[in-house]
């Protein structure tokens, strides 16, 4: 057994399997787990469960919350909690002085906190050693689901990939992989490069009302309201739109609603589809972060 985070107490807070995944392997690694937001029989051996986000934040060095993070008031997503569980101010001024706080994306009040409380803020969602890995299952769902959503087969299909990062790219791969003809929708000019070289058709925004008009299933992957009203007015009145992006998502779906279109809001889909192997990618990525943080921190937690 590693021992790599040997007396370094580290607070799991929420999330989902993959959480559960990454808990295992903390405490393989020698930390002292105390996880929240989980029943006991969810839980592997070793790691201890409390029932709030202060009890197990108290003295906590580490603090891990899921990629969703929080809501804007502080409710942490936690599949498996019996009631809600809340981050609050007092739970983080309980935390060790210079601790280390990893979530996927943080709310304002967060960031503000960690100004206040002193403790070391890191936004995990954008590192490509779990993004780049993580577009692998959320490809494969928002295909499951356009699969399971639509009568036509997505070999033949025309398809629209909006926004073209990490998620966009493996989107567009699979897709054209699959037999579909796929138009990439973005702004930079780089990535509609990448696109074309790809063999994708590649539009910027001012071409997606037209796209909308003739695409059977619309892939979303943008964080900001970008299949609004007036494009969607546009849009054939049997197209599907799946949005993975996070919550509230890229499109206004009171709108398609209004038009009568079906408009899927589909984040968090690695935890959902692929749990397993979300999971492990967590267990891989966040105890070497955790090791490498403290030892830049010189916290004189590790190693001393």
């Amino acid at each position: 057994m590693s021992s790599a985070l040997s007396g370094i107490k580290i607070a799991v807070l929420g999330g989902d399997d993959r959480e559960l995944i990454l808990t295992n392997e903390l405490v393989k690694m020698g930390a002292t787990v105390v996880v929240a937001g989980f029943p006991k029989d969810k839980v592997g051996p070793g790691a201890f469960v409390v029932y709030t986000v202060e009890e197990a934040c108290k003295d906590a060095e580490v603090v891990i919350l899921p990629l969703p993070g929080t809501s804007t008031d502080g409710v942490i997503r936690a599949v498996y909690a019996e009631g809600s569980l809340k981050l609050t101010e007092k739970a983080v001024a309980g935390i060790a002085q210079n601790a280390l706080v990893l979530i996927g994306s943080a709310r304002p009040f967060l960031k503000e906190w960690a100004l206040t409380y002193g403790f070391n803020l890191i936004e995990v969602i954008d590192m490509d050693e779990i993004a780049v890995l993580n577009s692998i299952p959320t490809a494969e769902g928002a295909i499951q689901i356009a699969m399971e959503e639509t009568r036509i087969t997505i070999h033949g299909s025309r398809s629209c990939v909006v926004g073209f990062g990490r998620v966009g790219i493996t989107l567009a791969r699979i897709l054209k992989a699959m037999g579909s003809d796929v138009t990439v929708v973005a702004r930079n000019q780089g990535q509609l490069a990448r696109a074309y070289e790809m063999g994708c058709k590649r539009a910027d925004f001012s071409g997606l009302r037209e796209i909308m008009n003739d695409a059977d299933i619309v892939f979303n992957t943008v964080p900001a309201m970008v299949i609004d009203r007036e494009t969607l007015k546009y849009a054939n009145s049997n197209v599907l739109i799946i949005d993975l992006a996070s919550q509230p998502g890229g499109t206004d779906f009171e709108a398609a609603n209004d038009y009568g279109l079906k408009a899927i809001l589909a984040p968090g889909l690695p935890g959902k589809v692929a749990p397993v192997y979300a999971g492990k990618i967590l267990a891989d990525v966040i105890p070497r972060l955790i090791i490498s943080e403290l030892t830049r921190l010189d916290t004189g937690l590790l190693f001393a």
